[in-house]
């Protein structure tokens, strides 16, 4: 049987600290907590079909008609919903890059051109890019930043590449599920670009920043309404549960939590970094919350023996044994974390 591997496994072994998964260190906010509790008590009855508070008021804060949005069972099922409505013949996903977009494209029979980032260039995507997209290019995947190695997209070059694919006419799914962790996310986000590029589908996600990847809940934001209105026909009813919506609706109003989390993540990032460079691992310039980086073979089981889940990047497509990622915790829990691999790399 097919199983994909992914960070956030907890289910398989003990353990005391979860590096693996990219989620907000102070877990979820506790008026969310609330908000998900009161929509267990009121899963008596349907879900909102069509998520209209929830709608409502996201479309409100971002500026953005309501027609442009679609409510998901998290990010990744509008990621498959998006290949099943546009059927697109061939894909260009860069390597390496979030799994499911690859996935999402070979179920629906869709063939894969990859673009490989280069180590010697930091793993940066570079202006040959445009090149990769071609007159049969029909859809196209960016995760800003991106995912594993944590690097940014300008947008300016976030802008040629729409007009490429506007020219070629493929369809964008720009990735911005990790985009509230920036430093400065309005300089990294095309949310604004919306109106003008009706090729482009914008992905966001409740999961991290508020830190409820169990609730499953995700927003697309695209133009096009005839995209959108294919899409919701891939999507079974009642696809994002009460307790979703109520705790997705309590989440909006948590600015002063994420502007906290933003602060804390930046810091402690920057600090991680330098204790990696430290222990003599080669770690990437991530700008998100979480770090990549490159150390010996092994050391996800390494780690395990301490209670700590890394992310084992191995199985990303154009990378090998040796590559990590871990998430950006609290300090006590990173001093744990760095204790460990400095165990390991000093054997």
């Amino acid at each position: 049987m097919y199983m994909h591997r992914h960070g956030g496994d907890v289910y398989s072994e003990p353990y005391e600290i979860d590096f693996s998964a990219n989620i907000n260190p102070f877990g979820m906010p506790q008026s969310v907590k609330d908000a998900a509790w009161e929509g267990v008590v009121s899963s008596v009855n349907y879900p909102d079909v069509s998520c209209r508070q929830l709608k409502k008021k996201i479309a409100e804060k971002n500026k953005i008609p309501p027609e442009y949005f679609i409510f998901g069972n998290g990010a990744a099922e509008l990621i498959f919903a998006v290949v099943s409505a546009l059927k697109p013949k061939k894909a260009l996903v860069v390597s390496p890059g979030f799994a499911e977009y690859e996935q999402a494209a070979r179920a629906s029979g869709c063939e894969i051109e990859h673009y490989f980032l280069k180590e010697d260039n930091e793993f940066l995507l570079e202006k040959s890019y445009l090149e990769s997209i071609k007159e049969d290019t029909d859809l196209v995947f960016l995760c800003n930043p991106n995912n594993p190695t944590g690097h940014l997209i300008e947008c300016d070059f976030l802008h040629q590449i729409l007009e490429k694919c506007r020219a070629c006419k493929a369809f964008l799914v720009l990735d911005e599920c990790f985009n509230e962790f920036l430093d400065q996310p309005n300089q990294y986000t095309m949310l604004q670009k919306t109106k003008e590029f009706k090729n482009m589908m914008i992905l966001k996600a409740f999961t991290k920043i508020y830190a409820m990847p169990g609730l499953r809940l995700g927003y697309g934001i695209c133009s096009d309404y005839s995209v959108i209105e294919k899409m919701e026909a891939m999507l079974q009813p009642w696809n994002v549960s009460v307790p979703a919506q109520m705790a997705g609706n309590a989440a909006l109003d948590e600015e002063e939590f994420v502007r906290m989390t933003r602060t804390f993540i930046g810091q402690e990032r920057r600090w991680m970094k330098k204790e990696l460079e430290r222990i003599g691992v080669r770690t990437f310039d991530s700008k998100a919350n979480y770090l990549f980086f490159k150390g010996p073979q092994n050391l996800a089981q390494h780690c395990k023996k301490y209670g700590i889940l890394i992310r084992d990047c191995s199985n990303y497509e154009g990378l090998s044994d040796g590559y990590y990622r871990v998430a950006v915790r609290r300090r006590e829990e990173n001093e744990k974390l760095i204790s460990c691999l400095e165990k390991a790399v000093r054997q």
